[in-house]
């Protein structure tokens, strides 16, 4: 199996062959090219001014009121729905290199396809998923030329991440969710380019592959790779905890059947807290005198 950087330098080898009976239009790039001659269905274009060999078909209804021979426009180049090179002065949503964030349209036997703002949807194959997708819903994905040199999306994005940003602790950073592993947490693309994570000890609300988060830095790790957190620091987040846990009693008409004492995952699972957080919390409804601990149980005041 091809890694996912070996996948990478193909995909950029192939976009960067010399001119040896190929030609130099650019699969998957937004590029400029020479209109080399007319026919009834469209304009023919190449990145070679004259040179009408290995041209591609900008079709008809795309060709620009008044262009004429010579004249150098801006396109992007895929290929149709019979794999042939075809080009557009539409620009997608995504291009070679880049990262960006596509919508399902549509999920069939073979893999899902996803909207990326040309007519033709772009094929997300069912071996460059790494997780249960739906339709309606977006997720992070990159670009590449597959075996039959198509263009096709991946979720397999960690190799495309970088750690070259300016970051720093406590600043609140957005982001998506691209992969969880429920034995270190969640990662995140922040600003769908660089290098995230949301530890386990922080991961505590629901996320999926796909969700757009608001975190704050909590580390900036030496390889430049960013630790997070859905939370603010201790002591601004307890007020919040504390109003969270004011409620959840009052949705237990008013006796929560369980302390600090509870176990982290029970605490989790019901306030969506660490137990530590959760602590901080009672802490000071104790102290304002809005709650009082008896039999095991927590009451409001």
């Amino acid at each position: 199996m091809v890694s996912h950087f070996l996948q990478m330098k193909r995909d950029l080898c192939y976009n960067n062959e010399t001119k040896k009976g190929r030609t130099m239009i650019k699969l998957g790039e937004n590029q400029e090219l020479y209109i080399v001659k007319f026919a009834d269905f469209g304009a023919y274009l190449n990145d070679e001014e004259g040179v009408t060999e290995q041209s591609i078909l900008l079709p008809k209804k795309q060709v620009p009121e008044g262009a004429q021979v010579g004249d150098r426009i801006s396109v992007f180049v895929y290929k149709d729905s019979k794999d042939r090179p075809i080009a557009t002065t539409s620009h997608p949503l995504i291009t070679m290199g880049h990262l960006a964030v596509l919508k399902v349209k549509e999920i069939t036997d073979i893999g899902a396809f996803l909207d990326w703002g040309l007519e033709k949807d772009l094929f997300l194959p069912f071996k460059e998923q790494t997780s249960k997708i739906r339709p309606d819903h977006s997720y992070l994905v990159r670009l590449y030329i597959d075996k039959s040199r198509r263009l096709c999306a991946s979720m397999k994005i960690y190799q495309a991440l970088s750690s070259e940003h300016d970051y720093e602790k406590d600043d609140w950073v957005t982001g998506t969710v691209y992969s969880i592993n429920p034995e270190i947490g969640t990662f995140v693309a922040v600003d769908d380019q660089y290098f995230g994570l949301i530890p386990l000890s922080e991961c505590h609300i629901r996320l999926s592959v796909g969700d757009s988060v608001n975190v704050r830095v909590v580390r900036v790790r030496e390889d430049g790779k960013l630790d997070l957190s859905p939370r603010e620091k201790a002591y601004l987040q307890m007020d919040a905890d504390s109003e969270l846990v004011m409620e959840t009693i009052k949705s237990y008409d008013g006796v929560l059947p369980f302390t600090d004492k509870a176990s982290p995952a029970m605490i989790d699972k019901e306030l969506g807290l660490s137990k530590n957080a959760f602590k901080r919390a009672v802490g000071r409804l104790l102290k304002q005198n809005k709650i009082e601990i008896t039999g095991g149980t927590i009451r409001a005041k």
